[in-house]
Parts: structure tokens; C-alpha cells; sequence
């Protein structure tokens, strides 16, 4: 997708989506690979340099991840953290071990040594330490360009080679000069440019579409959220009537979204879009169901099995476009990889196996706010970029336990009044992403001098840059007394509210 391709490992590290993230605000393209890719993959996908997550691992453990020793001589920069330094200084014959001078947290570091991996950086710096193990000898060909406050190696460099490891990590806040570093390593030693845009992506993006379909018709999978209908406009751009843009009524859908999902693509972005009504069939195939992983599984086949009855009406419809992020590809990536799936993504883990479309998802390296830049170079309405995001199960996983068409009123309600409240007070446009959930358990009320015995719904409001780490935002408590008390008077069933004040990590910023 660029000419300047980071790739970075991943051996497990909590951080290593951060990673990703910090180089592509340098105007660097980076994606996430498992230790166990090959040198001629990384020659294949032209890849400029490697950069070796942390990880929770000793590099001594049984089942410790490692990394194909012919990736180091393949002449490529690259940038080892704490585990990925731990691994490149055994491979040149350091010798590595725990003990119980362990470093977590803020710690200082000073630079033994000028380098251009710290260009611009005092020699006393401040720097976020997260390891138990320790390089004790010095791998051959390094040396020593930083140390730890206790001494030990903070920064070895290869003396002819563009191989460096770091026992910090650079890419959290708490380094303060870890962007410094790393735009240190990707300009000064990797020599790249930094020309990874939206405008190019955009180009690029045209250009791979065209090529790929090739004059066959596309299904263009619509919701009325920021991804889907900034990759409608930018395939409309692509390849205009080979687009058949359709928009699903699937019965997971907030209250009124049908209609006013339709009237925004049609008429404030100019989308010629049908819609379907499939609520019928996704509701019989989720009765009786209460795993969340088995609902997005069965609402990806639901969506794929309605796909693929609408292209029948078609000639030459060969494709699907659909608009996964990368995210959702790295929370449904394989147990197979150090990094645990967190949840199945419908348009990844839950698609079936047999599909009789291609799949085009032009934003499935991208971050949410990556899109809303090129949405805004495709000039796709503020009002749209701006829209909290939604899920494509839709209130499906905002329906803890069984789906009924009861339970989805009552929080279809329930979540019109909290979003029509914080819209009134400015807070919409101030958090990254609101809801409500309604909960599989029922408490004791007293409503006009009489016990109920009813729901509960919880509110979730989170602050966020892309959805991989988010944490819970504190909105005013005239605002949320107002919700809570138009919820229980306004929606018969409800009788409690209670607030979700848990971030991501540990949580999830959906329930299910």
C-alpha cells in the first residue's frame, strides 16, 4: 500500500498495537505480522524495515515464540523491544536471564555514547521499563549506547548493521522522548520517507480496486457508519455503476436507523443504495442463543447467506465489499499467533468458510481515525465522519443473553433517550463512542408505591483514538441523573441504570 512498509512482530506484548499506531502517525506504513513469517514474506511484501514487539515470554521458556534467524541477516534496519531485544541478543550470543532486579514503570536512562537513534535527545532521559529478564553479556557486533539506572543495558547498537534493541519501550507515553526515537530509527537509520497519506491511499486504494474487479459488479455492504460509507464513496469514486450499494435491515438495528440510515446515503452523499429487510431470518437463526461468540458467528453467516441472495439477482456480481478494520482483524486474530483472540469480528472470524464472493476490504489495514482522514479527503459529509461507532451485529451484542424482539425494544428505547440526551448536551461530539446495554438480570424496584421486578440497563461511554485501548469517560452527573431517571419513567421494564466505569484493557469497550 506504500513504498515505506514497517513490519512489526508480534511476540505478545500489550503494546504492540501502540507500536503500530505510533509509526503510522509518522506518516510510516505498519502492519502487524506473527513471529513465525518467513524472509522470503518479508522480501515478497517489500518490506523496509522490522521493528520486534515486547512480550510477556523469556526467551528461555518452552514455549517461548522466537523468529527465523535468517531474518536478521537479510540486511534489513531493524528496531528489537524489550522480549524483541532479548531475542536478537541471544541470536549474536548474549546471555540472557531473570532475576530479581526486575524494572517496571518509569525509570531514567543515560547515553553512554552519541547516535543517531537518539538525535535530539538530552542524555539524561525518561523512559517506561516493563521486563524481568536482563541482557548480561554483550552480543557480538553491538555496543553499549545507553544503560539503566542500575546499569544494565538500556540501548546496544551493531556497529556495522542497522540492528538496535532497546530494553524500553518507546512507543508509550511515559518515554518522553519515544517519539523522538522512533522517528529516529524509521528517517535516520531506516532512511524512509514518510509519505504514507491519505490522498495516496486514496490513489492507491482507486487504482488496486479497478485493477481487481476488473469490470465486475460489487456488493458494497453499507450500515451508515463511518467505515462502511467512507468505503462506499471511495469505491463510487473507484469504479461508479460497478458498485451496487445495498443497505441490510438485519433486526439488530437502533430505533429509526433504517430510515434515516438511507435518507443520509442517498440523499447527503449520493449513493444509489437498495435496501433488503432480512430482520426475519436473523432473528429465527439467533433464538435461543446466549454465547456472544456464537451470535457473531451466526449473524457473519446470516449477513453472508443475505449477500449472496441479493447478488443472485445480478449478473457479473463477483465481489463484496465490506468495512473490517484492523482492529477487528487483530481481536479475531489466531490462538495460533502470542496475542489471545479477544472476540470474533462478524466480518472476520464470523464469516463462513464458503462464500461464493471475493472479498474487498480496502480499509482492513486501517485504523477507525485513519478512515475519518480519508473520508475527509473524499469530502464525505461531517456529520457522517462524526457518527459514534456502531457495530455491525448491531444491538446483538448489546443484548446480554437471548435475543427477543421484547429485549430489543426495551433497549432500542433505552438507548434513544441516552444518545438524544448527551446530543443535548455537547457531550456527543466529546466521546469517542456511547451506548446502552441491557443486562440478563432483573431487580427489585419501588415505582408508585409498588415492588417491581424489572431490567437493567447499563450506559457505556468511553474517550478513545482507535479502539484498541479506550478508557471510560466521566460525563456530568446532571447528565446521567437525567438519563437515568427519563429510562426508568419513560421505558416500562426498566427500573435501574447503572454506569460502566471500566476502561480497555481490562475491558472491552462492548459488553459482548
Amino acid at each position: 500500500m506504500a513504498n515505506d512498509k514497517v513490519w512489526i512482530i508480534d511476540f505478545g506484548s500489550q503494546y504492540t498495537q501502540l507500536i503500530a499506531r505510533r509509526v503510522r502517525e509518522l506518516s510510516v506504513f505498519s502492519e502487524i505480522v506473527l513471529p513465525h513469517v518467513k524472509p522470503a514474506e518479508i522480501h515478497d511484501n517489500r518490506v523496509a524495515a522490522l521493528i520486534l514487539s515486547g512480550g510477556p515470554a523469556s526467551v528461555y521458556d518452552k514455549e517461548a515464540p522466537d523468529l527465523d534467524p535468517a531474518i536478521f541477516e537479510m540486511g534489513l534496519p531493524i528496531l528489537g523491544i524489550c522480549y524483541g531485544f532479548q531475542l536478537m541478543s541471544r541470536h549474536f550470543g548474549a546471555r540472557v536471564h531473570s532475576e530479581n532486579r526486575r524494572e517496571y514503570g518509569r525509570s531514567n536512562i543515560t547515553l553512554l555514547q552519541k547516535s543517531p537513534l537518539f538525535k535530539g535527545v538530552p542524555d539524561r532521559t525518561t523512559v517506561w521499563m516493563s521486563h524481568g529478564d536482563h541482557v548480561d553479556t554483550l552480543p557480538t557486533g553491538f555496543e553499549i549506547v545507553a544503560v539503566s539506572e542500575n546499569l544494565a543495558p538500556a540501548t546496544l547498537v551493531h556497529r556495522q548493521k542497522a540492528l538496535i534493541g532497546l530494553q524500553f519501550h518507546p512507543e508509550v507515553i511515559h518515554t518522553v522522548d519515544g517519539t523522538k526515537i522512533l522517528r529516529n530509527f524509521l528517517f535516520e537509520i531506516a532512511g524512509l520517507k514518510g509519505d504514507w497519506t491519505p490522498g495516496r491511499f486514496i490513489e492507491q486504494s482507486i487504482a488496486q480496486v479497478r485493477q481487481l474487479t476488473n469490470g465486475g459488479k460489487v456488493l458494497v455492504a453499507l450500515s451508515g457508519g463511518v467505515d462502511s460509507s467512507v468505503m462506499g464513496v471511495l469505491l463510487y469514486r473507484a469504479i461508479g455503476d460497478q458498485c451496487v450499494p445495498v443497505f441490510i435491515n438485519h433486526g439488530l438495528l437502533r430505533q429509526d436507523e433504517q430510515f434515516e440510515v438511507v435518507r443520509i446515503l442517498k440523499e447527503d452523499m449520493g449513493l444509489p443504495v437498495r435496501k433488503y429487510n432480512y430482520s426475519y431470518s436473523f432473528l429465527k437463526a439467533l433464538k435461543g442463543v446466549t454465547n456472544p461468540e456464537q451470535k457473531r458467528k451466526i449473524i457473519g453467516r446470516e449477513f453472508i447467506n443475505a449477500f449472496e441472495d441479493i447478488a443472485s439477482k445480478y449478473t457479473n456480481l463477483k465481489y463484496l465489499a465490506q468495512g473490517t478494520l484492523y482492529p477487528d482483524v487483530i481481536e479475531s486474530r489466531s490462538v495460533k499467533g502470542p496475542s489471545q483472540v479477544i472476540k470474533s469480528h462478524h466480518n472476520v472470524g464470523g464469516l463462513p468458510k464458503r462464500m461464493k464472493l471475493e472479498l474487498i476490504e480496502p480499509f482492513r489495514s486501517l485504523f477507525k481515525d485513519e478512515v475519518r482522514r480519508i473520508g475527509a479527503e473524499l469530502e464525505v459529509p461531517v456529520n457522517i465522519l462524526n457518527r459514534h461507532p456502531f457495530p455491525g451485529p448491531g444491538l446483538g451484542v448489546r443484548i446480554i443473553g437471548e435475543i427477543t424482539p421484547h429485549r430489543l425494544n426495551l433497549l432500542r428505547k433505552a438507548d434513544s433517550i441516552f444518545i438524544s440526551e448527551i446530543r443535548a448536551s455537547g457531550d456527543y461530539e466529546r466521546v469517542w463512542q456511547a451506548f446502552t446495554v441491557l443486562l440478563p438480570v432483573k431487580t427489585v424496584g419501588v415505582m408508585g408505591d409498588q415492588r417491581t421486578y424489572e431490567n437493567v440497563i447499563a450506559l457505556r461511554s468511553v474517550n478513545s483514538s482507535d479502539g484498541m485501548t479506550a478508557d471510560w469517560s466521566p460525563l456530568s452527573y446532571p447528565v446521567l441523573s437525567r438519563v437515568a431517571n427519563r429510562i426508568v419513567n419513560e421505558v416500562r421494564g426498566i427500573n435501574r441504570v447503572v454506569y460502566d466505569m471500566t476502561s480497555k484493557p481490562p475491558g472491552t469497550i462492548e459488553w459482548e
